[in-house]
This record gives C-alpha cells, sequence and structure tokens, in this order.
C-alpha cells in the first residue's frame, strides 16, 4: 500500500498536534484509503488559543482562525503508519501520555525494530 520509505517520511513530519489539509496529505503521498478513513471535519474551539484552528503560521500570528477545517490529525496517521509498519499500536496508546507522545512512542518503537 505505502513503501516504508514513504511511511517513516510521512511519520517523520507529525507532531501529534497539528492538522493536515487533505491537499497536503495528497501531496505528500498519504494513500487514499487511509484518506478516506481518517479524514474528518473539525471545528475551532475558542475557548483556548490550543483549541482554535489556523490554517496557516501567517493565519495564526494574525490572529485569523477558521471555524471549521476538513483534514487528518496528523496522530491519527502516525498510528495508521505505525500499525502499518507491525507496531502494536494498541499497546503503546494505553501508556503514552497524550497526543505528542504517542507518536514519539511509535517512532521509538519502529527505530527499535519493535
Amino acid at each position: 500500500m505505502i513503501a516504508r520509505h514513504r511511511a517513516l517520511a510521512l511519520l517523520s513530519e507529525c507532531t501529534g498536534e497539528t492538522l493536515w489539509p487533505v491537499a497536503y496529505c495528497l501531496d505528500r503521498g498519504v494513500p487514499q484509503v487511509w484518506i478516506d478513513q481518517l479524514a474528518d471535519s473539525f471545528e475551532s474551539g475558542f475557548d483556548h488559543d490550543r483549541n482554535t484552528i489556523y490554517r496557516s503560521e501567517s493565519d495564526f500570528q494574525q490572529g485569523q482562525a477558521t471555524n471549521q477545517f476538513h483534514g487528518i490529525r496528523d496522530v491519527d496517521l502516525a498510528v495508521m503508519i505505525g500499525r502499518h509498519l507491525g507496531v502494536d499500536v494498541d499497546r503503546l496508546q494505553q501508556t503514552a501520555l497524550g497526543r505528542s507522545a504517542l507518536v514519539d512512542r511509535i517512532r521509538e518503537s519502529i527505530m527499535d525494530g519493535e
């Protein structure tokens, strides 16, 4: 479905905190079947800045938030990549403290050959 080197390149871009636009996913080579499974609409939460969605860094700097965004959470992509590469992601999810930590644990597991 996706070559290991391509999957690792995608995983290297994941932070656990980012929403990827569908067009970006296509440009980066995310398989269409994964996009179909993972794409969703997200709504900004304006109660705290970390819950607010910005389309770009410049939008963030200018305070121009978006109400809704259609894309993929990179943590979900990292989980999909991990499973594709044979990582026991369910085990990692039980102990990871947050999305960023889960992405880091997936990377570590792959690099350690688990």
